[in-house]
């Protein structure tokens, strides 16, 4: 004969079952009424902006006209730095899980988690005064061989300060947090799985290539839009790194280079009042929506990715 608890009967709880889900609902409340907060406090103050008319906004074009640059400034960064870290991370995932011997596999694994702590202000830093000085010989190769392609045009910028070396100063910053949870991912595939592929005989990277990728898709999606949503609200490297003129530019070396809205925030937020102020708070709003947006997706990407390979 046996005996079941009523915690799994359905019967009356115990106490502590009770307190620890009152505690879970409790906390999933809080954060929806955060960010509705939030995203009311954002709408309230950029209120006075969504109505001014359009020869008050700056640039007297109106608020499309002065959000469209920086939204694509903030758009083309975060794109560029995911197309460069998502395909390296994954390969130093995998290169940590399955290729390196376990005490180099542990070692690198120490050294990314610690990439991962490093604060932003340092890769600015790092990015202002070392990299972009050592890529200016590149852009002006770039703008003298390849210049007939609209990315590389040129004039070179002489101090290096693009829309580039901001992309790719991202990427070194988001890639250690993708690499980081892609590695904890492919460690979970189950070990029967690459067994029973080895078995089959199947070599380390058909092994990796049908057992590990495919199980771990849906964690390197979630990691890949974590590290977008670190990308898309960076303030102090962009703003350190970036020389922005403003306008819409697809000239990724020259020194015409449009904006982000995290930096024309960190920028002009200091001495900002009044209906400037309102700009720059739209301009958050807009951040708001736009990372609210790719959470969005990337949760759809991942519950479609687990439903369809049940």
């Amino acid at each position: 004969m046996t005996t079941s608890t009523p915690a799994l009967t359905g019967g009356r709880r115990r106490p502590g079952d009770r307190i620890f889900s009152g505690t879970a609902t409790a906390s999933a409340v809080l954060i929806l009424l955060v960010l509705a907060g939030v995203g009311i406090f954002l709408l309230a103050e950029a209120f006075p902006a969504l109505t001014a008319p359009a020869d008050r906004i700056s640039g007297g074009e109106g608020l499309a006209v002065y959000l469209w640059p920086i939204l694509f400034g903030t758009l083309l960064t975060a794109v560029i730095a995911m197309l460069v870290a998502v395909p390296v991370a994954v390969g130093i995932a995998l290169f940590i899980s399955h290729y390196a011997p376990r005490r180099l596999s542990q070692t690198l694994g120490y050294v990314v988690d610690l990439l991962a702590a490093v604060p932003s202000i340092v890769y600015g830093f790092w990015g202002v005064q070392v990299f972009a000085l050592a890529l200016v010989p590149l852009y002006q190769w770039l703008a003298e061989n390849l210049g007939w392609i609209p990315l590389f045009a040129g004039p070179a910028s002489a101090t290096g300060r693009t829309i580039l070396t901001a992309s790719l100063v991202l990427a070194v910053m988001i890639l250690p947090i993708i690499s980081a949870l892609s590695r904890e991912v492919f460690l979970q595939t189950p070990r029967l799985h690459e067994e029973a592929a080895m078995a089959l005989g199947a070599t380390r990277w058909e092994m990796i290539k049908y057992a590990v990728i495919p199980y771990g898709r849906s964690g390197v999606i979630s990691a890949s839009m974590l590290g977008l949503g670190r990308a898309l609200g960076e303030t102090m490297a962009v703003t350190l790194v970036l020389s922005a003129s403003g306008g819409v530019s697809f000239n990724l070396i020259s020194s015409g280079n449009p904006a982000t809205i995290a930096a024309e925030i960190a920028l002009n937020f200091p001495e900002a009042t009044g209906l400037r102020l309102a700009e720059l708070i739209t301009a958050g709003l807009v951040l708001f929506l736009l990372t609210f947006l790719v959470n969005f997706v990337a949760r759809a990407l991942v519950t479609r990715q687990k439903g369809g390979s049940t």
